[in-house]
């Protein structure tokens, strides 16, 4: 019997087509869809297990986005040639789908759920990341895990005055904002993006030219789920709940947090450790043989205690901490901190501290990219850490994870658009920001700090970048809500949405939006924007304070650069034989010398980490650049003495014949004793032979002529 193949096909506003399969692949899969947009094909499978987790009170859902480089027609790099563990491109993108998905699992659904989403061909003009969640959601639509509605996830960019969704490469690369929209048919549920300093203004109708497309998909993954007869989901297991026990909490204990909420404590320690105590008496209070779960208790407690903070700043317009709704944290900056480093700040606001690094490389240093879609280099890099200690925890240091890789991409596309482009930046630049203290808005921190060390380091950026982080809190039945500038890390956690800007004063440069909250309006997102805007031009008034502009110098132990320009055909005069020539200026100078051919042309470039290596160095490659001029004087060096002359190296790597009768007005019959190798004469050039390229050289007519001479 043959399979049931479902196929459906959707139109982009831009004329492009999306076709959605279903029933061919992966059948032992609950859902397995392949989505594919001119030759971009994705296989989306998704598996959850019929039982819930126990003692758990979260969805236990991974996600797992994989280019396969056979897709594109490569094989990897490396010494094992296959695809190794994901790199931080593709944990970028599982984090974007898991973002816009995992809000729409009902809340007691606490199944293992996996979603692997495999790029199985690749085109190179359609971009699979912006159909990485849509492939997601449509599995899901096919399956009968519960989920409670489909979702879409565009890229939209703006061109001009277009806005254009799923663009190719090329667009995309000559756009001046692009974002990655998530949304169901009603809600946005998911933002990220980075732009060239525009307005709040065509960052709202970028989202929304995003949403219009969004609802088409949607509405073809609800024809999708008739289509497959999988309007019917699985029932939920019941989960653990004790209801006398939760009203008892409530009754004894939701004033006292909401007093406690209320007090405005600024110190996170201390105000945790209230809340803790409230707990803590009445576990006490319990009979030490009680049958009551201790993961409910916990629960319990954390359910009110957000409904009580929530209620407090609902009521009072004031934060958790005492601050105005819009006001952000104590601020205070300090640049040059470590004297080694390139460049170095430290950017603390509040209880989060940023001690950030720059540091200057040549080309060599560049990062080699080799992926299923993207093979080159990059030149700017910024790693985000996050210790343990930064929040007082024990944690093993075992590198990167998703959320560290996700923050400091956020820094990176806030800060790349701000640098100096082309020529105008020789370097390789890497920024290190350790966050050392942490409660909330450590990644903006991050942007901050970038910002000042990069001015520290006399990185000449188009304009200083500062970024905030927005929370808000909202209840749908009075219709209150409240917008928070710089929210704290529980802001973060018990709020209905995170939104962080980064921009200058001239507009935003990227931004990152999740919201866990129905039907927030265009008009609530305008007023969050604003007030995101007022904030970062505060923030950046006090970096201001610290530094202004990029220093005039870079720092004396900073690499310094120069590029020459040299002729096409001296390229290998520079390098030498073998590279001899070009490795022997680097030993004997210091500096480091890059040889490359770009536009039929040879570009020299130097850097060096003091005046005195440069200037050597750009001596010995401008000497052996130099053209030749016929009666030009130059200071030469004897390599070998034949019986007819001497050959001797009047520029670096260029010999011209001395002739024996050239050497002195006097004849000479022999070169014994005239001459020795490694003597150093000045010499004149008298001739360059135009058909053979060689040079002929003259001492003697350097030398006075004798009396005799000149009277004949």
């Amino acid at each position: 019997m043959l399979p049931n193949f479902i196929t459906k096909t959707i139109t982009l506003p831009n004329g492009g087509e999306i076709t959605i399969e279903t029933g061919k692949l992966a059948k032992q899969a609950d859902g397995a869809v392949v989505v594919k947009m001119g030759n971009t094909m994705l296989l989306a499978t998704v598996v959850s297990s019929e039982d819930p987790r126990e003692d758990i009170d979260f969805l236990p859902l991974s996600v797992d986005y994989q280019e396969k480089f056979a897709a594109a027609g490569k094989i990897p790099g490396g010494f094992l040639k296959r695809e190794a563990r994901l790199s931080d491109y593709e944990i970028l993108i599982s984090r974007l789908v898991d973002r816009a998905i995992r809000p729409l699992f009902p809340d007691d659904y606490h199944c293992d759920t996996q979603v692997n989403i495999n790029l199985i061909s690749a085109d190179v003009n359609v971009e699979p990341d912006a159909l990485a969640a849509f492939a997601a959601s449509c599995a899901l639509a096919v399956s009968d895990i519960p989920f409670q509605e489909p979702i879409s996830e565009v890229r939209v960019v703006k061109i001009g005055d277009d806005y254009i969704i799923n663009p190719t490469p090329e667009q995309r690369e000559n756009s001046v904002l692009e974002l990655i929209v998530a949304a169901s048919m009603n809600n946005i549920m998911m933002v990220e993006g980075e732009a060239k300093e525009v307005s709040e203004t065509d960052m709202i109708e970028a989202i929304k030219v995003a949403h219009e497309a969004i609802k088409i998909q949607c509405q073809a993954q609800v024809e999708l789920t008739k289509a497959a007869g999988k309007e019917q989901k699985r029932e939920l297991q019941p989960v653990n709940k004790d209801e006398a026990l939760e009203e008892d909490i409530r009754s004894k204990y939701y004033q006292r947090q909401y007093d406690i909420a209320k007090k405005g404590i600024s110190d996170k320690v201390l105000r945790k450790s209230e809340f803790k105590a409230l707990k803590n008496e009445f576990i006490e209070s319990l009979p030490e043989e009680h049958e009551l779960d201790k993961s409910l208790i916990k629960k319990y407690f954390h359910d009110i205690e957000k409904e009580a903070i929530r209620n407090s700043v609902l009521d009072t317009r004031k934060r958790l901490d005492g601050r105005d709704l819009d006001e952000v944290r104590p601020i205070w900056s300090e640049v040059d901190y470590l004297p080694m480093a390139h460049g170095s700040a430290i950017f603390t606001r509040g209880e989060t501290q940023s001690l950030t690094t720059v540091t200057l490389g040549t080309k060599l240093n560049e990062q080699m990219i080799d992926s299923a879609m993207m093979s080159g280099y990059n030149k700017f890099m910024l790693h985000y850490n996050f210790p343990g200690f930064s929040t007082g925890e024990v944690k093993p240091n075992r590198g990167p994870g998703r959320r560290e890789i996700g923050h400091g991409n956020l820094a990176m596309r806030s800060l790349k658009n701000i640098l100096p482009q082309g020529d105008d930046n020789p370097y390789t630049i890497r920024i290190v920001s350790d966050i050392l203290e942490s409660n909330g808005s450590s990644s903006m921190a991050t942007v901050c700090a970038g910002t000042l060390a990069l001015m520290d380091a006399g990185i000449k950026i188009k304009a200083p970048v500062s970024g905030i982080a927005m929370g808000m809190i909202s209840d749908a039945k009075t219709g209150k809500y409240a917008i928070l500038s710089d929210i704290l890390g529980d802001e973060d956690h018990l709020g209905d949405m995170d939104f962080k800007v980064t921009g200058t004063e001239n507009g935003i440069t990227a931004c990152q939006m999740d919201i866990k909250v129905d039907g927030l309006s265009y008009d609530i997102l305008i007023e969050a924007l604003e007030q995101a805007r007022k904030g970062r031009l505060h923030i950046l008034g006090k970096m201001k304070e610290t530094l202004a502009e990029s220093r005039a110098e870079l720092k004396p132990h900073a690499p310094r650069s120069v590029k020459v320009i040299i002729e096409k055909e001296m390229i290998g005069a520079v390098i030498g034989p073998g590279g001899k020539v070009v490795q022997e200026i680097q030993k004997e100078t210091g500096a480091t010398v890059i040889i490359e051919e770009i536009n039929n042309t040879g570009v020299v470039s130097i850097f060096a980490a003091s005046q005195e290596a440069m200037d050597a160095a750009l001596k010995r490659v401008n000497n052996i650049a130099a053209t030749p001029d016929e009666g030009g004087i130059y200071e030469g060096k004897v390599k070998s003495i034949m019986p007819f002359g001497a050959f001797v190296e009047f520029m670096p790597g260029k010999d011209g014949l001395l002739h024996i009768s050239e050497i002195k007005w006097e004849r000479i019959e022999k070169m014994d004793g005239i001459l020795e190798v490694g003597e150093e004469i000045q010499v004149k050039l008298i001739e360059i032979d135009k058909k053979t390229g060689k040079y002929r050289l003259s001492r003697k007519a350097l030398l006075p002529k004798p009396e005799k001479k000149v009277q004949e």
